[in-house]
């Protein structure tokens, strides 16, 4: 996993547009403002990385985030208040599974340290082969004891499942 310290300009810029701009174009499940904010926070972080400037735009994306070396990438990013394990898991809202996507990019926005995890990536036909389906109103049991009911069917897949995100970038 690599650990990228957040530039203040960029979360002040990030909060600025997802407060006057809703992102979420689902028919359902489409995010609150801290989960769009994030979700910009990876995209914009790893679009960076691979020497793109960042994006602040409305509108549907047409299923992916970054059109890199002919490969659709989508960056999923999710909240935490502890830094990711290898066992953690990276949710995929299963309504997005038929969208054009070739590349699935997980981080973690760690919201107490101000740091994104990138945890790692795989190809959509591994994440849908690999991970684990839950469908719509299944109860999760967290590592530290609290439930979750999935509000959307989902795959679950671990950080340790994830190819390692340096290559991503040689």
């Amino acid at each position: 996993m690599q650990k990228i310290k957040i530039p203040e300009s960029l979360k002040k810029q990030t909060w600025d547009f997802v407060s006057s701009n809703n992102m979420g174009n689902r028919f359902d499940f489409n995010g609150s403002k801290e989960q769009q904010y994030a979700g910009l926070i990876g995209e914009n972080i790893i679009r960076k990385a691979f020497g793109y400037e960042y994006s602040f735009e409305t509108g549907y994306d047409g299923g992916y985030d970054i059109l890199h070396n002919n490969a659709r990438i989508d960056v999923k990013t999710m909240t935490r208040t502890v830094n990711p394990k290898g066992h953690y898991v990276n949710n995929f809202v299963g309504y997005q599974k038929e969208l054009p996507c070739d590349i699935y990019i997980f981080c973690s926005l760690n919201k107490r340290t101000g740091f994104l995890w990138v945890c790692g990536f795989t190809t959509k036909e591994r994440l849908l082969k690999e991970a684990n389906f839950f469908e719509k109103g299944t109860i999760r049991k967290r590592d530290d004891g609290t439930t979750l009911t999935t509000e959307a069917p989902l795959y679950e897949i671990k950080n340790n499942q994830l190819f390692s995100p340096l290559i991503l970038f040689i």
